[in-house]
């Protein structure tokens, strides 16, 4: 072979190797993405004693998805959500984890929960996967800064501060915490703790529930004992239900309070007449008629569903949907996970329909929107 064809051929190799090298970056930049797909992965409750919140949730954001690929998707992607159940349980949670990454989706979506996101987390954050609008307000995920952990939702303190101001208003100071004992009980716990010490105050009395049961008894006798005024609860929905029902049964007229993830529909749903003087603050805007136009965007969404109803857990996936899609979109065709989280960190003050999100390069908690909402004994919520 002639030295020029030598060197020609050689040229070749090297440019194909060149090539070749950029097309595995890019590909290892940008797994779960293809021409005409995003796929996403979500591990939450589809059974269990939290399963409501894991399904309102998703439907919610498959209301959102469903219509966008209904429209051709986001940049000529559409988005499809995968999802497997892990009953609310870390163990589960973190095996289908690790199934998703394996199986090459661009992010991780919607999780349900604080024990079973802070077993997760850790996986997306090695693995450099996207943890996006995660259901769980703990400060555990949100503190140190993760450049791969992206929330929608406030915080549990911010609720638990709203709570207590809204309590200690009304001259009431003896104040109980009936709380699930994980990670995400002892979250909300304290924020509880946190916002009463800040008035000079502390818990009157605690009680603890394991996770996904009802046994309350002992829960319910230490706390009755201090003679409470005011419950907060930080449970799942079957939980917190159990000991509302017995503490009315003990003569307890006082008002109950509850945190966001509690799911309210399902809480009103368990408890029935018994619903009366249980409140519950929200991270989301009201969902039942349509006072912002997010809600109404999320009606119609559902009034286009047979079978569906509009609740908080599934406007809160409409809106993570939502938000998912505005980034997807800034990112632009050239859709990476790196350029996916930057084009999060540039949504400044961004109105999505009377619900502001706002995130920066070092914050990722999108919004500090926190209202209080009273349960009904006719099964209606009000603001």
């Amino acid at each position: 072979m002639r030295r020029r064809e030598i060197l020609g051929y050689a040229g070749r190799v090297a440019g194909l190797q060149a090539l070749g090298g950029v097309a595995m970056t890019a590909h290892a930049q940008s797994v779960g993405v293809s021409d005409n797909r995003i796929l996403l992965g979500q591990s939450a409750p589809f059974s269990g004693a939290a399963e409501q919140l894991g399904l309102q949730f998703h439907l919610g954001a498959q209301l959102y998805f469903e219509a966008l690929n209904q429209k051709g998707g986001v940049n000529g992607r559409r988005i499809e959500l995968t999802r497997l159940d892990d009953g609310y349980e870390p163990e589960r949670c973190a095996a289908n984890t690790r199934q998703l990454i394996s199986d090459g989706v661009f992010a991780l979506f919607g999780y349900i929960g604080t024990p079973t996101s802070v077993v997760a987390l850790p996986l997306a954050t090695e693995a450099k996967v996207p943890f996006f609008a995660p259901f769980t307000g703990a400060q555990v995920l949100r503190e140190p800064f993760n450049r791969y952990a992206i929330h929608v939702r406030a915080s549990y303190f911010d609720e638990t501060a709203a709570i207590v101001r809204q309590i200690t208003g009304t001259g009431i100071k003896k104040i109980s915490v009936f709380y699930q004992n994980d990670a995400y009980g002892k979250a909300g716990l304290e924020g509880v703790t946190r916002a009463l010490k800040a008035l000079n105050l502390e818990p009157a009395s605690l009680g603890t529930v394991e996770r996904n049961t009802v046994d309350v008894s002992k829960a319910l006798a230490d706390i009755m004992a201090q003679k409470p005024e005011a419950i907060v609860q930080i449970s799942a929905y079957k939980s917190c239900a159990a000991f509302i029902r017995e503490a009315r049964k003990r003569g307890f007229v006082g008002n109950f309070y509850n945190v966001s993830f509690v799911g309210t529909q399902a809480l009103l749903d368990e408890l029935g007449p018994d619903a009366k003087g249980v409140v519950v603050s929200q991270v989301m805007p009201f969902p039942y008629t349509p006072v912002t136009g997010i809600s109404g965007e999320y009606l119609n969404a559902v009034k286009a569903k047979q079978g569906r109803a509009a609740n908080y857990s599934g406007i809160e996936g409409f809106v993570a949907a939502k938000v998912f899609t505005e980034a997807v979109n800034r990112a632009g065709r050239n859709l990476t996970r790196d350029t996916f989280i930057s084009a999060i960190q540039g949504m400044r003050n961004l109105d999505l329909g009377g619900f502001p999100v706002d995130f920066a390069p070092n914050k990722h908690t999108g919004s500090k929107f926190v209202e209080l909402t009273l349960l009904t004994e006719d099964g209606r919520i009000r603001r």
